[in-house]
Order: structure tokens, then C-alpha cells, then sequence
């Protein structure tokens, strides 16, 4: 179902979905300016280096992450946020098991086709 410019999100009628080994994905809210994703990690989970032409920005919600933003690796814990600009690779490791809150301008149409 697309929930585009829906304004409410309850967590409780929103399912999780792969988003590779070790990882799931939660859409959030979003319109086509922005989207909001939750992304929960087992321990030891790679999101596995990428790049996208969107905007991120990321606040650690729980756990305790590796984050690398072109070639710059740094320890991430609960409360600790990154921003990622459009084209730059990066990728995260999941030291401790947690969840990093997403947000990309544009939406990302691709966690939504």
C-alpha cells in the first residue's frame, strides 16, 4: 500500500522487511520529499558499502555501529547521528545489535516500488 503524504505513521501497523542478512527495514512515513525508515541490525550485520543520488541523514537509536562516509570510518553509539551527501559511499557494521533511524530527501521510491 503506498502511505505517500499520509501525515500518520503508527508503529504498530507497520511491518518489517529484509533488507539484507542480518537486517530489516521498517518504511516509516514519507512523501516525495522525504522519507523516514527505521533499520534494525543483528549483531555482526553489514549494510555493505553503496551509494544513492539522496540525501541521508541518520541518528543511532540503539547499539553501537561502524559508519563509513567515503573512507572515513567512525564509531557510532545510541544518540550519535551522521549525515551522508548525495553520491558518497558508505556502509555500516552492527558492533552491537541496533537500530539506526534513515531519513533521504528525495524518498527513496525504490524501498517503495
Amino acid at each position: 500500500m503506498d502511505r505517500r503524504n499520509e501525515p500518520f505513521a503508527r508503529d504498530a501497523d507497520l511491518g518489517w522487511e529484509p533488507a539484507g542478512e542480518g537486517v530489516t527495514r521498517k518504511i516509516l512515513t514519507y512523501r516525495d520529499e522525504v522519507m523516514m525508515v527505521r533499520v534494525r541490525f543483528e549483531a555482526g550485520a553489514v549494510g555493505p558499502a553503496h551509494s544513492h543520488p539522496h540525501i541521508q541523514c541518520s541518528l543511532v537509536e540503539s547499539g553501537v555501529f561502524e559508519i563509513t562516509i567515503s573512507g572515513r570510518t567512525e564509531r557510532l553509539r545510541a544518540g550519535d547521528s551522521f549525515t551522508v551527501p548525495p553520491g558518497a559511499v558508505h556502509g555500516a557494521k552492527a558492533l552491537e545489535a541496533g537500530v539506526l533511524v534513515d531519513v533521504f530527501t528525495p524518498m527513496r521510491a525504490d524501498f517503495v516500488s
